[in-house]
């Protein structure tokens, strides 16, 4: 055999041997999302749209529907019917989208409520459906994004926590952590070493517009220009913010579509990010006022005396509210109760508790909270691992008082450009 041949049969053996083990640039990632959707906020209607419109990219192994509010399965499985519609269309131009049988086969209903101050409750099919996924044998990690409550992926690290090595965790944090914060505090504690992005305001870049936001893109004009009138999809799309563009998840996304899923460090449509070593946490001990001031988007956590009561540990006894909303307080043991918090921007703010227990009813205090987020490390900080990332701090990053969301919005013109010409196709 002559040199050339044997170059040839060497370079094939290394081709096929590249393409077997999964190290291909062409390797697809492994997707779970956990939406929402349906629930107190409807852009992840829109943002489900543009995920099936890019279905060719990824591999979508499960949805799940874990919302705060009334959303549930079928709201994923009635834009799974829109897209079928306008599948033919985009299948023309677009080879490897997802089927609509296999989208509906992984639909799963997760979590509704918020988890309570121990993080976890029981376990769901959404969470069922995390572990199940994360313990395929794969050479490809499983990436979960998370556009709502991360109650789900705290339930399946309760419940399997040797899944922690196989999974990485894109979250959409800010408003959701609020809301999440039992959980969130779960993990952070728990399981420090998951390989996490914790985007507490870069996602804003997306809808927030810079001083270069291209005008044909702005407010509803992009609607207008590009959505209106193809197919059933673009139908849908109006009824979720009266078309403005705002799909505040879909930096998640964005993140495996352009730029190095492996770091998070670098340039990508979903952002750029920084390691952090730990994420803040204040507690405070009794109330707290205007000079209490603690880090946007860190853990607050208020503890109040009250009586030894008879009743089950973990239980559910009065209100936090703050900004006309409620948070639930427990019962921790010992006549101690807690309610933790999580401001989703820098705020000044007050609150009220609420109890039918009389030493936790009419409390009142206040608090400022700061950027940039985490700030420097306190006594009463999770310390994290080396894979847990979050928003840059640089000033010159911010938009308005949105930390990091510059380096989404420097890309708005390319990504949604590229989503207008999927759009096209549609008839």
């Amino acid at each position: 055999m002559s040199k050339t041949s044997l170059f040839f049969v060497f370079s094939l053996m290394t081709m096929l041997l590249f393409n077997h083990s999964g190290m291909s640039q062409k390797t697809k990632p492994r997707v779970v999302i956990s939406t929402d959707i349906g629930g107190t906020d409807p852009d992840d209607f829109q943002s489900i749209i543009h995920l099936m419109m890019y279905s060719d990219l990824i591999n979508i192994e499960g949805l799940i529907s874990s919302p705060f509010g009334d959303g549930k399965k079928q709201d994923l499985l009635d834009m799974i019917e829109l897209y079928e519609k306008d599948r033919p269309s985009l299948a023309k131009n677009i080879k490897g989208l997802a089927s609509v049988k296999h989208l509906k086969k992984v639909c799963k209903q997760g979590a509704k409520p918020a988890a309570p101050f121990a993080g976890y409750t029981k376990p769901t099919e959404g969470s069922e459906w995390i572990i199940k996924c994360a313990k395929k044998k794969s050479s490809q990690p499983l990436y979960v994004l998370v556009w709502g409550g991360i109650e789900d992926i705290a339930q399946a690290l309760h419940d399997a926590p040797e899944i922690e090595k196989n999974i990485r965790v894109y979250w959409i944090g800010g408003p959701n952590k609020k809301w999440s914060i039992n959980a969130y505090a779960y993990i952070a504690e728990h399981h420090p070493n998951i390989w996490m992005i914790e985007a507490n305001a870069t996602y804003r870049g997306w809808f927030m517009e810079d001083e270069n936001a291209p005008k044909n893109m702005s407010g509803a004009a992009y609607y207008e220009n590009f959505i209106k009138g193809h197919g059933a999809m673009g139908a849908n799309f109006v009824n979720h913010y009266k078309g403005h563009i705002k799909m505040g998840d879909t930096p998640s996304l964005a993140y495996l579509m352009n730029g190095d899923p492996n770091d998070p460090t670098t340039d990508s449509w979903g952002g750029k990010f920084e390691k952090i070593n730990h994420s803040s946490r204040t507690i405070i001990s009794g109330g707290s006022t205007q000079v209490d001031s603690v880090v946007a988007y860190g853990v607050i956590e208020w503890r109040f005396k009250g009586p030894e009561l008879n009743i089950p540990q973990d239980s559910a006894c009065f209100t936090i509210e703050i900004q006309k909303q409620e948070w639930p307080g427990y019962y921790l043991g010992n006549g101690v109760y807690g309610v933790r918090y999580s401001s989703k921007k820098p705020e000044k703010s007050s609150y009220i508790t609420h109890s039918t227990i009389s030493e936790l009813n009419g409390l009142k205090g206040q608090y400022v909270s700061t950027a940039p987020w985490p700030g420097k490390l306190g006594k009463d900080d999770y310390i994290l691992g080396k894979q847990w990332y979050g928003d840059l701090p640089n000033s010159e990053l911010f938009l308005e008082d949105q930390q990091g969301a510059r380096t989404i919005s420097k890309f708005r013109n390319e990504y949604l450009s590229d989503w207008a010409k999927r759009w096209s196709f549609i008839k």
